[in-house]
């Protein structure tokens, strides 16, 4: 299904993006460094796309958004509710993206588990190669899959693993002893 349209939307972290057809999202954009650069990324990724006034089950979509990136307290945190429009991703990336849904805001698992949780405990390169696509961060969340050994993995938003960290403070992630961000 084609998409639509898109909106910008203002976040804690800066200006967001997002997609949408008649059936669900078709992609979400962290903030680049500023809004017009993130209405650039917007117009490349949805080129056949006009900017417009999302309908109601979209703005749903970005108060749900906006308030997991602010660290809202309120519920819901977590972002399954959210119908995602995935035509045209890859069935591997599916079955990821799906899995990490799954995943409980403040929660983290690493590339490998996920990877076991899928089927293939083979695959956690694989699994990393898939959310380093992924079209739908926040709501495929991405920030909550974690390198082996406490490490925060990469993270191909704009800002990196700062950002990474910035989204999992928001949620109170709980972190499994020192490490987790040594790098930063």
């Amino acid at each position: 299904m084609p998409t639509t349209a898109f909106a910008l939307f203002a976040t804690a972290l800066g200006h967001s993006g997002i997609a949408w057809s008649a059936q669900g999202l078709t992609g979400v954009q962290l903030p680049e460094a500023d809004e017009a650069t993130t209405r650039l990324r917007m117009q490349a990724r949805f080129a056949r796309a006009p900017e417009a006034a999302p309908p109601p089950e979209v703005q749903t979509a970005i108060a749900a958004i906006t308030a997991l990136l602010a660290g809202a307290p309120t519920e819901p945190r977590d972002l399954s509710h959210l119908v995602l429009d995935m035509e045209g991703v890859p069935p591997f990336h599916q079955r990821v993206y799906t899995l990490a849904r799954d995943i409980p805001p403040g929660e983290t698992l690493t590339y490998g588990e996920l990877a076991h949780l899928l089927g293939e405990p083979g695959a956690a390169r694989a699994v990393g190669q898939a959310l380093g696509a992924n079209p739908f961060a926040p709501v495929v969340p991405c920030h909550r899959i974690l390198a082996a050994k406490s490490g925060a993995g990469g993270f191909s938003a704009p800002g990196g693993v700062n950002t990474k960290l910035r989204m999992l403070l928001a949620e109170r992630a709980r972190f499994n002893g020192p490490g987790l961000f040594d790098a930063l």
